[in-house]
């Protein structure tokens, strides 16, 4: 399914798609942006998504005198041993004992890390550009949304467009009603119920739950949308002049659950096409 969907060198268009008040009614029509027909194009996304996900790193590196604080030296040849370095000295179980190399109890790694490794990534402005332009479109094909694990069974449509009031709301109260009412409140009860504790040592490192993502609410001005809906799971907010790749398409896989402001889908075709960003073709 995935490789017909590539296959196809631009989406099926629709001209209009409906915009909707807070109370899920249809209140209007806009334009589909140009750049939401977009080529589909999963293999450019996953490869900026890899690259600029490791341009969050730390820096890591085991001590650099780890497992070469024995004192020890090697017996030579001739004495049927092979020529590892030994701890010296009697009458301890540690005397003879090979040490230092990657195949000793208690010796050091093979290839120590080193904090210099090369951590970040460049990447092509254009194939950023493309990479964000495909996941766009990609968020506006409903089997594709679905197929991330979404739930938008009582989604009137894909791309769901609100009025620009939403960008007004203050209150998470009123942001749970309105997630309600345009069907989006499954999506957002599924990542609530998948919370659970990280497997592994992140646990331990301020990492301790993971989370599915929900829906990305993407608005234009911030008139107090990001303090009603930044507290509610699962859910993230983003600036449509500050789209982001690694929220667009998480792991690398397009067809994120996008919920846009009026204001925020009508600017897409102010950043692209025209005197914008190039439209990939």
């Amino acid at each position: 399914f995935f490789l017909f969907l590539i296959l196809l060198s631009t989406m099926a268009a629709r001209p209009l798609v409906s915009v909707f008040s807070l109370t899920g009614e249809k209140s209007g029509e806009t334009a589909l942006p140009a750049v939401m027909t977009a080529p589909l194009r999963c293999d450019i996304v996953q490869f900026v998504h890899t690259n600029m996900n490791k341009n969050n790193r730390q820096a890591y590196a085991v001590n650099i005198k780890a497992g070469k604080q024995a004192v020890a030296t090697s017996w030579g040849t001739g004495r049927a041993v092979a020529r590892i370095p030994r701890v010296g000295g009697s009458g301890t179980s540690r005397s003879g004992q090979g040490a230092y190399g990657n195949m000793c109890r208690g010796g050091r790694m093979f290839a120590p890390t080193k904090t210099w490794r090369k951590w970040n990534r460049k990447i092509n402005i254009t194939q950023k550009r493309y990479a964000v332009a495909s996941a766009l479109a990609a968020s506006a094909v409903p089997a594709l949304v679905m197929s991330r694990g979404h739930v938008i069974d009582e989604v009137p449509e894909i791309p769901l467009v609100v009025e620009n009031a939403v960008e007004s709301t203050k209150k998470t109260t009123q942001a749970k009603d309105i997630l309600v009412a345009l069907g989006a409140a499954l999506d957002v009860d599924k990542a609530a119920n998948s919370k659970q504790v990280r497997a592994g040592k992140g646990k331990m490192r301020n990492r301790r739950y993971t989370l599915r993502r929900g829906p990305l609410i993407i608005y234009d001005s911030n008139d107090g949308i990001e303090k009603a809906f930044r507290n509610l799971p699962g859910v993230e907010l983003c600036c449509v002049d500050r789209l982001n790749l690694l929220q667009l398409a998480p792991g690398g896989h397009m067809g994120r659950f996008c919920v846009w402001s009026q204001a925020a889908v009508e600017k897409l075709d102010v950043i692209y096409g025209g005197d914008g960003k190039r439209i990939p073709t």
